[in-house]
């Protein structure tokens, strides 16, 4: 199984400049005063760079099943590409442009876990096996513990959103 650790993710404020990579997380919860639902953080994370002209950012990590909501930020609870056996990792990936003149190889990698895919921006090729599916802004995808690379071949950062949830190789 390939693991990357993502874990050391920081939040980057530049004196109140937003930049493009930056994703804007609102959580809800009870408040402190009299538990009337309240947004108990809301703030911008920065996408970190990472190899391969890649950029990520984890939004929230669940550790067991059932989910027991949190009033602290649990975002560096991730151990990597995979969340906690029996907990869910909630974040942004994006995926620079395929440069021609600095070619890097596609990242295959197989997680232990059922992922829910969204594509917010731009375009990307999901690399499978014996075949590749190209994937635009607003299309899904549920990976199913497959082997698989994702390759930009657009002229924009790609940026996906993703679920991944722990589960068992059949």
């Amino acid at each position: 199984m390939f693991r990357m650790t993502i874990g050391f993710m920081l939040a980057i404020f530049l004196a109140g400049q937003v930049s493009a990579s930056d994703i804007r997380r609102v959580v809800t919860g009870p408040d402190a005063k009299d538990s009337k639902s309240a947004a108990i953080m809301d703030g911008r994370i920065a996408i970190a760079p990472l190899a391969n002209d890649l950029g990520s950012a984890n939004l929230w990590v669940t550790s067991g099943l059932p989910i027991i909501p949190s009033k602290g930020d649990t975002r560096d609870k991730s151990v990597g590409v995979s969340p906690p056996e029996n907990g869910t990792q909630f974040g942004v990936v994006e995926f620079a442009p395929f440069n021609a003149d600095r070619p890097t190889p596609p990242i295959w990698h197989r997680t232990r876990t059922v992922d829910y895919v969204v594509v917010l921006a731009g375009e990307i090729d999901l690399m499978l096996e014996d075949s590749m599916v190209h994937l635009k802004a607003g299309d899904t995808v549920v990976q199913q513990a497959t082997n698989h690379a994702w390759v930009n071949h657009g002229k924009e950062t790609c940026r996906l959103g993703f679920v991944l949830m722990d589960a068992k190789m059949p």
